[in-house]
């Protein structure tokens, strides 16, 4: 299994970035409120009032992700070729996420079974965490036109209440696994990064 970066976002405290916000990034570039990726040829507008994550607090993001990893299944994850793209948040549970990394197809169905087991991970590390989880079955969201897996992790308090949800999005672009990660425990900000998610453009499809 070729394994994604996954990270405890409960576990971490986040921080905006305030500075050049195309250092905070691995590809492409930002130009006002717009990012553009040369190599997964995708533009998406960043909502108003929010505000592009930090390098450092990325790179915290992912030793953290890399060491619940290791403790739990003791997998050696390489990182190396992972490239953070548009990352930007609110505040600590409503963050806008997305990563890409190549991906070489050996078989038939090496990414649709890959992507699946990623739910089975991430439910077996909160659930060994001792926190409450559900997951939804994997659908299919159209983004100008392209066909995007999809599945929600909803993490619960001890009293029962909803904590944080993830909604994961991924599909292979051009060799790349190419994976947007939104985290929300409210509607109004979950409905903006959806707005503008879903309104991302494709230009060469």
């Amino acid at each position: 299994m070729k394994i994604k970066l996954v990270v405890l976002l409960i576990l971490i405290t986040l921080s905006s970035c305030k500075s050049d916000p195309n250092k905070q990034i691995d590809e492409g570039k930002i130009t006002e409120n717009t990012y553009h990726s040369d190599e997964i040829a995708w533009t998406m507008n960043i909502p108003n009032g929010w505000n592009v994550t930090h390098r450092s607090v990325l790179n915290r993001r992912s030793k953290k992700g890399l060491d619940i990893i290791k403790e739990s299944t003791g997998l050696e994850y390489d990182d190396s070729e992972l490239k953070q793209l548009l990352n930007f948040q609110k505040n600590r549970f409503n963050v806008f996420q997305s990563t890409s990394e190549p991906f070489k197809v050996e078989y038939d169905g090496e990414w649709e079974e890959n992507n699946a087991s990623i739910k089975v991970l991430l439910y077996d590390l909160y659930t060994e965490k001792g926190i409450k989880t559900d997951t939804t079955a994997t659908k299919i969201a159209n983004i100008d036109g392209l066909s995007f897996h999809y599945f929600t992790v909803t993490l619960y308090k001890p009293n029962g209440d909803v904590l944080l949800n993830q909604r994961m999005y991924g599909r292979l672009i051009n060799g790349f696994d190419f994976g947007v990660n939104i985290n929300y425990n409210n509607e109004e900000d979950k409905n903006e990064m959806l707005e503008a998610w879903l309104n991302s453009k494709f230009d060469q499809y």
